[in-house]
């Protein structure tokens, strides 16, 4: 940090050393909570909130239930949310600082060589689907808590534990719900991200479903029928022409290149002697945060419906699954950057730089609730690295060590009393 800052390099080492003895307990607990599957879909995610609210009242920690109402994540698409808030009120005068992380997750998939759900550890390494991205930091950040309580030190301000379970599907019945309900005001927000680099801001995303209608007919006598799959090709063959040109417009975001966009679903025909009558796209569209989300959304409307006109006889219908905005920095949270660059290079032994990322999160939440913050915690320098989302996901531990330092570090400096 600057020449400002607070000096308390004896209680910094007291609080490696009580991180450092505790480990092997903090990884049990990373562990734990890697074999409570939260697969999102179908995302039945409120036992996994109650495991971890059992886990952390064995600390001491008493954790608020705060469950979603059913009918509010049936129709987002899930089973069920329970999110959790645990607060620590210190001495008056200081900022409450929310740490966020989410247990929600996509599915396993294919191609693991461990098991998704055995939390096993092979060469310092942690396996198991949610062990990186992002339950490594209900551990990061709770055992960091943990660590600065056990100084006994004179605080100012308050923590707050937010884990949460509706990432995967936009934050809305997450973070979002927290928020909109009033059940937390933070000042400053430290969420889940990886060690070596502080984020400050990240993409934007438009998911959108696209329903293409022709009409079914025998294979026999196709000329009956609308062949909705050739209306989808042309539609396809569009998206991918825009994609091209996506790659001339750039980002003056350190980490963020340009925009791009994916379809990452295809579902159609029912039978293969069927000329298919419908078939559904579902696209994912990422935003640089230069970009107006209003505008880019129409000109996706706009190629789609110019293409599916391209095809006599086929309609297009479209709807918006998601639309979360881009992350962009508020001045706020210089303190943030600057306590988690100066610990990140005395723990890592390296510069930890600000930067975006191309990912789009639900921190985008709290900025929108004008709450300053940044994204850093456990894990490796990129997503590839940690095998986020695919097979045989992991977490280097010497990556959890070190950003539980950092964050317990960094709260010591920004609680401090006076």
């Amino acid at each position: 940090m600057s020449d400002q800052s607070p000096d308390h390099a004896p209680d910094y080492a007291r609080l490696d050393a009580w991180i450092d003895t505790h480990f092997d307990e903090e990884v049990a607990f990373l562990q734990a909570l890697v074999r409570v599957p939260t697969d999102t879909p179908p995302g039945n995610n409120a036992p996994h909130a109650e495991r971890t609210a059992e886990l952390l009242q064995a600390f001491g920690f008493e954790a608020e239930r705060h469950a979603v109402p059913a009918e509010e994540v049936q129709a987002a698409g899930m089973q069920s949310i329970t999110n959790l808030i645990v607060r620590r009120a210190y001495g008056a005068g200081g900022p409450t600082i929310a740490l966020n992380a989410h247990g929600d997750v996509v599915p396993p998939g294919d191609g693991w060589t461990h098991d998704p759900y055995g939390a096993e550890i092979v060469d310092g390494k942690l396996y198991g689907r949610a062990s990186a991205v992002s339950k490594s930091d209900f551990a990061s950040f709770s055992f960091a808590v943990r660590a600065l309580e056990s100084l006994g030190a004179p605080l100012a301000g308050a923590v707050e534990l937010h884990f949460t379970y509706d990432e995967e599907f936009g934050g809305e019945l997450g973070p979002g719900w927290l928020l909109k309900k009033g059940l937390t005001r933070p000042d400053l927000l430290i969420a889940a991200g990886f060690s070596h680099e502080v984020v400050t801001g990240h993409n934007g995303c438009l998911q959108m479903e696209v329903t293409v209608h022709g009409r079914m007919a025998h294979a026999a006598v196709p000329h009956t029928g609308i062949d909705a799959l050739q209306g989808a090709v042309a539609v396809l063959n569009a998206l991918y022409a825009q994609n091209a040109l996506y790659r001339q417009v750039t980002s003056d975001v350190e980490g963020i290149e340009h925009p791009y966009l994916n379809v990452g679903r295809i579902e159609g025909g029912t039978n293969t002697n069927v000329v298919p009558g419908k078939v559904v796209l579902k696209l994912d569209r990422r935003m640089i945060p230069e970009e107006d989300p209003a505008t880019v959304e129409a000109d996706i409307r706009r190629v789609i419906a110019e293409a599916a006109a391209s095809v006599p006889g086929i309609t297009v219908d479209l709807r918006r699954l998601l639309l979360a905005r881009s992350m962009r920095p508020l001045p706020g949270n210089r303190p943030l950057v600057e306590a988690i660059q100066r610990h990140g290079q005395e723990v890592l032994g390296e510069a930890i730089p600000a930067m975006g990322t191309p990912l789009y999160t639900d921190v985008r939440l709290y900025a929108e609730a004008g709450i300053p913050g940044v994204i850093f915690g456990a894990g490796p320098r990129t997503v590839l690295e940690s095998n986020a989302k695919r097979a045989d996901e992991h977490l280097d531990l010497q990556d959890l060590r070190a950003a539980t330092k950092v964050i317990a570090r960094t709260l010591r400096d920004l609680l401090t009393a006076g």
